[in-house]
């Protein structure tokens, strides 16, 4: 990949080349390796950037610390949300506010290290795709120290909804996506999910729009703090799936007529 990020024909405004969003929810005792090193990495390389961490009503000093970071990272800025609404709401605040031509969603207990943006990034600089996502189960993909529970849950939430919402993808749920900025305006303008299905939407309503969507191998680490609950999660997951396909019948994305 090229050392300068170019993305053809972007139909938004935009001021520099790079957004990474990082929700977070009582991340004060994750969030700062990830941030340093998002910032080392990209400090390295010639991209105009910038880091948007989102705060999903944090009970704890996630925005403090945050903001206390800003001070001497220079490209960090916090956008603090209350009340505690989801992951996905707190996604599509940032990606909204972003002023990146390619806009990036990463999850802050830093699972994907800095150094896969490179190859999460090629599809799109090479004008492949207008979408890029992480991936558990393609090729080039390794995960490390994931417990089984880990690995069982996330395949059966994708074996659950695949073939109905996202025929052909095989990882909906790792946090790490990237999109152009005419995608996420298309896409997140769009969606209404805010828990933990937000990515099954976003993905669904980019492929009947006509996205191309490519999928990339990562090397992923687990993070044994994870907020994950297998059971209490899954079953958000499975509701709001049935939620999108209701509101893909109705056409309540306003699909009709859009590019396909």
């Amino acid at each position: 990949m090229s050392n300068h990020l170019t993305v053809k024909h972007t139909p938004l405004y935009v001021d520099r080349d790079l957004s990474i969003i990082i929700p977070a929810y009582n991340e004060e005792q994750r969030i700062t390796p990830t941030l340093e090193s998002l910032s080392t990495f990209l400090a390295a390389h010639p991209y105009r950037y910038e880091l948007i961490v989102v705060d999903d009503g944090s009970k704890d000093g996630t925005v403090a610390l945050c903001r206390a970071l800003a001070e001497r990272l220079p490209h960090l800025r916090v956008i603090a949300t209350s009340p505690n609404r989801g992951k996905g709401h707190a996604v599509r605040a940032g990606m909204l506010a972003a002023r990146g031509a390619v806009r990036v969603m990463c999850d802050a207990d830093g699972s994907m290290p800095a150094s896969e943006l490179p190859k999460l990034l090629a599809p799109i600089a090479s004008g492949r795709a207008t979408i890029a996502i992480g991936s558990r189960y393609v090729a080039g993909a390794a995960q490390h120290t994931q417990p089984l529970w880990r690995r069982a849950w996330s395949r059966l939430c994708n074996q659950i909804i695949q073939a109905a919402l996202v025929p052909g993808v095989r990882d909906t749920q790792c946090g790490f996506k990237a999109f152009t900025a005419g995608a996420a305006h298309d896409l997140f303008t769009r969606a209404t999910i805010d828990g933990w299905a937000f990515d099954l939407e976003v993905l669904a309503v980019a492929k009947r729009m006509g996205h191309e969507v490519a999928e990339v191998g990562v090397q992923w680490t687990d993070d044994r703090r994870s907020k994950v609950n297998p059971l209490k999660d899954l079953w958000k997951v499975v509701r709001e799936a049935i939620t999108i396909k209701r509101n893909l019948r109705r056409n309540a994305y306003g699909l009709l007529g859009a590019a396909a």
